[in-house]
């Protein structure tokens, strides 16, 4: 099977991480005739990825035969809408859910890889573990990207042990929809890999953003963080309950979704890791500046995240969360 577009030098991709977009990225990238792993930690997270992989295999095919009723909006993941062949769709979408491998074993995972794109949880102390693990296992030819949502790329390059091949690539939620990749380097990135990256995010069908200065965020987190922040802050000081903060979004500006109908769709433990990384900053600061930047109630936002965690509502994924699935 040809890839879209230009063939280019990448072959071999590991996705490390099996979460909501873990799972999304390997399946698109499989989607353009990637050869893909997905490197997993646990036989539990197989279980909990595999799932993932078969629902995202019917949510790909129930959007292609959308699209050929013209239903619904159009998935630019999926085909550009003056070459859509539904057959050639279904079965991009086969062979992609058939050739997925999920692999337990680092080495054997990342022995020939080209690209290994990090997509683990949103914790500082996990990934560097991850990258002291990684780093002896890999090819010299391997590029490294994080998916990182709000930790920068620099934090973590020393540990990869090839910085000059490190940067971010950060994907939306829904990537066959919101086909959006951000590609940000750190200081000791080759540009040529930032180049690379640029291309290859075209390879998969994404509109490539160069994020060209670092940034906690890149450009859509930077922008949407702060707005789920408002929206739990609202909650936490029994100002109104999610369903009706949604509604005050969603109506009051025709947005498709108000801040708990997002993070159920990006996930509860996305959202949690993100309130706890919020909520070690205001230790270095001064109390004035404390309260002048960091007006929100982070640790009681944290409490309720993690109340419904350890009920197992994660959001869309399991079912429930804010709301029921």
């Amino acid at each position: 099977m040809q890839k879209v577009g230009i063939v280019m030098s990448y072959q071999k991709i590991v996705v490390a991480g099996g979460g909501v977009l873990g799972s999304q990225i390997a399946f698109q990238s499989a989607y353009c005739g990637f050869d893909v792993t997905i490197w997993l930690r646990s036989e539990g997270s197989i279980g909990r990825t595999q799932p993932k992989l078969d629902h995202l295999k019917k949510t790909y095919l129930d959007t292609i035969e959308n699209m050929a009723n013209g239903e619904g909006p159009w998935a630019a993941g999926i085909a550009d809408s003056d070459a859509f062949d539904k057959k050639e769709c279904v079965a991009r979408v086969e062979r992609a859910y058939s050739s997925l491998k999920l692999e337990l074993n680092m080495q054997k995972a990342v022995e020939d890889a080209d690209l290994v794109i990090e997509s683990m949880a949103e914790n500082e102390k996990d990934k560097i573990e991850f990258y002291q693990k990684l780093a002896p296992c890999l090819p010299a030819k391997t590029v490294i990207a994080t998916n990182s949502s709000t930790l920068l790329p620099s934090a973590f390059a020393k540990y990869t042990g090839r910085p000059d091949k490190y940067l971010s690539l950060h994907f939306a939620n829904s990537i066959w929809q919101n086909n959006t990749a951000e590609i940000m380097a750190q200081d000791k990135t080759d540009s040529r890999y930032f180049e690379e990256l640029i291309e290859f995010s075209n390879e998969i069908r994404m509109i490539a953003l160069p994020v060209r200065k670092e940034k906690s965020g890149y450009l859509l987190n930077s922008m949407l963080v702060p707005f789920l922040l408002s929206g739990l802050d609202l909650y936490v000081a029994g100002v109104s309950d999610p369903q009706s903060i949604d509604i005050a979004w969603t109506h009051g500006t025709g947005a498709p979704k108000g801040p708990f109908q997002i993070i159920d769709t990006v996930g509860l433990t996305t959202a949690y890791n993100i309130v706890m990384q919020y909520q070690k900053v205001p230790g270095l600061l001064s109390p004035l500046l404390k309260k002048m930047m960091m007006p929100y109630n982070f640790k009681e936002m944290a409490a309720v995240l993690k109340k419904f965690i350890d009920e197992g509502k994660l959001g869309m994924s399991s079912g429930e969360g804010f709301y029921q699935y």
